[in-house]
């Protein structure tokens, strides 16, 4: 039985590239969901809810800098 690959090589472009398509993708759907309000019959057959958890996956996958020899000050 074939296995499924557990490593992945995307780079920090490829991330983005994924993000900007979800955002398009998402955006499209409000859209039409503005023009057509029903609602799906189930949270999980809701593509705007995938494409949220989805982001929200890729977000915790993320390492964040942070230096640790100066003060950290944000924004």
């Amino acid at each position: 039985m074939p296995k499924h690959n557990r490593t992945f090589e995307l780079t920090v472009n490829d991330i983005d590239l994924i993000e900007a398509a979800l955002h398009t993708v998402k955006r499209d759907l409000s859209l039409e969901r503005i023009e057509n309000p029903e609602l799906p019959a189930s949270a999980e057959a809701d593509p705007i809810r995938q494409i949220d958890d989805l982001w929200g996956r890729l977000h915790n996958q993320k390492v964040f800098f942070r230096p640790k020899a100066d003060p950290y000050v944000s924004g």
